[in-house]
């Protein structure tokens, strides 16, 4: 985690530079496709992630559009900075893409908006490569204080078809694929056609923090192929999927402090080993709370389940489950063994823990 807290240091280094400071701030200044560079002296005491390169900060403009953002991250240098966008609504037509190693997209909160444009097909923001299969890892990047509106009602289909490449990535608000030791936080997402903030594939040491998702077409949060992340203050709600679904290798994981309401399924597990949940509230869900499953596969005896799919060795804390319209906590499949409840609180009037056999989760 290195990584990340070298990037957490360089936000706070920006945010806190004053007149009296030793060192030199450099502020890249972008509208209507020009750049203007004004140094700002920093205050002692913090490293920028190299000591011989100053960190470049752009700051954007009212008015600036999706590709002029695009511009502004490319623009900045291989060491890396942060790009600030304005206050308004920004509307983007081609998907922001976050590629190159501690690059930052910092907006003003809830009053920046990233709006994605009628007919546009696309995800509104990708960190790492924008690739079916991402051939290297990129590290060190934040994205942070902003609301993603994805607009789903005026796209026409889940896949975006890049450059005629064959590589097809769903339209999510984010979509984070082959990343490391990164920070998403304090980020709403709203309204997108696929997902609303979706780890696809080879993710590490991401935190997520402080998410809203609501009104996506399929899930709040999604998550495949991703270990040793923390998603923590999760507000999940009125999403007609899961409010978190997560599968194809989903493990060594912390969710922390989430409320998921009114969602089809609270959260929809399978292929997830080792994982922790803590103080995890599910509410209204239209089916189950916790629905966990194994995968299934075509076999020479019929239908099987699929090796290493299971959901086996997860923990849950305080978990609480009130008013789902299917059990509370539903284990589906046999082979989902060793999963442990400690101070469960469920009410409902379909019950609480459901199994397909008896003795499959451990109850404290």
């Amino acid at each position: 985690m290195e990584a990340l807290k070298i990037q957490q240091d360089l936000v706070v280094m920006k945010a806190n530079f004053n007149q009296t400071g030793t060192g030199v701030k450099r502020a890249v200044i972008f509208t209507a496709g020009c750049f203007c560079i004004l140094n700002f002296p920093i205050s002692g005491g913090a490293e920028p992630v190299k000591s011989s390169v100053e960190p470049v900060v752009v700051m954007l403009q009212p008015g600036v559009t999706g590709g002029e953002i695009q511009d502004a991250l490319d623009s900045l240098p291989e060491s890396g900075g942060e790009v600030v966008l304005p206050p308004g609504t920004l509307l983007v037509r081609q998907p922001i893409v976050l590629r190159r190693d501690f690059q930052t997209l910092r907006g003003s909160g809830a009053a920046t908006v990233l709006r994605l444009a009628d007919d546009a097909n696309c995800p509104v923001l990708i960190l790492g490569e924008p690739v079916n299969n991402p051939r290297q890892m990129v590290r060190g990047l934040c994205v942070r204080d902003l609301f993603i509106d994805g607009n789903r009602a005026q796209q026409q289909r889940e896949l975006w078809r890049f450059a005629g490449e064959g590589n097809e990535i769903r339209n999510n608000g984010i979509t984070i694929q082959g990343v490391t030791d990164s920070l998403v936080r304090n980020v709403t997402t709203a309204r997108c056609r696929s997902g609303g903030l979706v780890t696809t594939r080879n993710v590490r040491g991401l935190t997520v923090r402080g998410l809203e998702s609501f009104d996506n077409q399929f899930d709040g949060l999604a998550c495949y192929e991703t270990e040793d992340c923390l998603f923590a203050d999760l507000n999940l709600h009125n999403n007609p999927g899961a409010g978190i679904s997560l599968d194809l290798a989903f493990n060594h994981n912390v969710v922390s402090n989430a409320v998921l309401n009114a969602n089809d399924l609270g959260v929809f597990m399978r292929s997830s080993r080792d994982n922790q949940f803590h103080n995890v509230s599910i509410q209204n869900s239209h089916h189950n709370g916790v629905f966990m499953a194994h995968a299934v596969m075509e076999t020479a005896r019929g239908m099987q389940p699929a090796p290493k799919t299971e959901c086996t060795y997860n923990s849950f804390t305080n978990l609480s489950a009130i008013n789902c319209g299917g059990a509370a906590f539903r284990v589906n499949d046999y082979t989902c063994t060793n999963n442990t409840l400690i101070r469960a609180k469920f009410d409902g009037l379909h019950g609480g823990v459901s199994e397909v056999q008896p003795d499959l989760v451990m109850v404290r």
